[in-house]
């Protein structure tokens, strides 16, 4: 496989990954609805973490080295603890629509982080680009929720913003070691005893009596989620680079509203679509601009 195939497989890979994302914050504002925040997150965890013991066992990983078990615990803190718990804490004070303002400059985040924590040196363009494209997210998404003043719902969106961005980043780099899906497994799984304890202690009396859709969210934040998107979207970020993958998270907040129709009963802006198509064109805009990779 050529160097430009490889980067346009993980492209793909990547926007895959960010249509899995996109259903995150929908599915959490749906589950924190009859779900404590805190339960949810160590939950969410406890199940990804034992789908990931099982599978790493299944297929007879090797151990990691002391390095790479530092690495994944440094990933680990920012996908399995930092990020489920700033974002769960904020869907319990804030709607996803508001949610999706400060999630639109993840990838701009993302390209921070990657440039700290990687080999990548993006230029001058790709940060213009990214710059722009946030920007219109911010835009498209302030007018879709309204107004607001600072609160306690978005301090804990920064730290969710935060959180991700180093998450993507560090993974992003532990997946040039290890395929994607190992790089998520060996991280879930290493926090399991933490968060399977969390959820025991966490466990609300009125569990059983949480209606339908909150155990189906649960489901799509523990398998999707915090597990399997993992899958596509470490291994785009290996083959086509932390930044360049990293920059498709601009189209997440489309994907949240689109998804918002179904799930949360909301309606669809038509003004939308212009805005999707700015973001579109930034975002082509970016990837042809250069990244240096060591």
């Amino acid at each position: 496989m050529t160097a430009t195939s490889r980067e346009k497989l993980g492209l793909g890979l990547g926007f895959a990954g960010v249509l899995l994302f996109g259903g995150t914050l929908p599915a959490t504002r749906v589950a924190v609805a009859t779900l404590d925040p805190l339960f949810l997150s160590a939950a969410r965890a406890s199940i990804a973490g034992s789908c990931g013991l099982l599978l790493l066992f299944a297929l007879r990983r090797p151990w990691p080295t002391w390095t790479l078990w530092r690495d994944f615990a440094f990933a680990g803190l920012c996908t399995i603890v930092s990020f489920p718990v700033f974002m769960a804490l904020a869907m319990a004070h804030v709607p996803a629509s508001h949610g999706g303002v400060v999630l639109g400059i993840v990838p701009l985040a993302t390209v921070a982080a990657a440039a700290l924590v990687t080999d990548e040196r993006p230029s001058l363009g790709f940060w213009l680009a990214s710059a722009a494209g946030a920007a219109i997210v911010f835009v498209f998404m302030a007018r879709h929720s309204g107004a607001r003043t600072i609160e306690l719902g978005d301090l804990y969106l920064l730290g969710t913003v935060v959180s991700g961005a180093f998450g993507y980043a560090l993974s992003g780099r532990l997946s040039l070691q290890r395929p994607g899906w190992e790089v998520i497994s060996w991280q879930v799984a290493m926090f399991l005893p933490l968060s399977l304890a969390a959820a025991l202690i966490l466990w609300p009396p009125s569990l059983a009596a949480a209606p339908a859709q909150g155990f189906w969210a649960l489901a799509y934040v523990s398998l999707v989620s915090q597990f399997s998107a993992f899958f596509v979207f470490n291994a785009g970020m290996a083959m086509g680079g932390v930044a360049r993958v990293g920059q498709l998270m601009l189209l997440q907040p489309f994907v949240i509203v689109a998804l918002a129709v179904p799930v949360n009963g909301e309606r669809l802006d038509p003004s939308t679509l212009l805005y999707a198509a700015a973001v579109v064109a930034a975002v082509i805009i970016g990837q042809r601009m250069r990244v240096k990779r060591r």
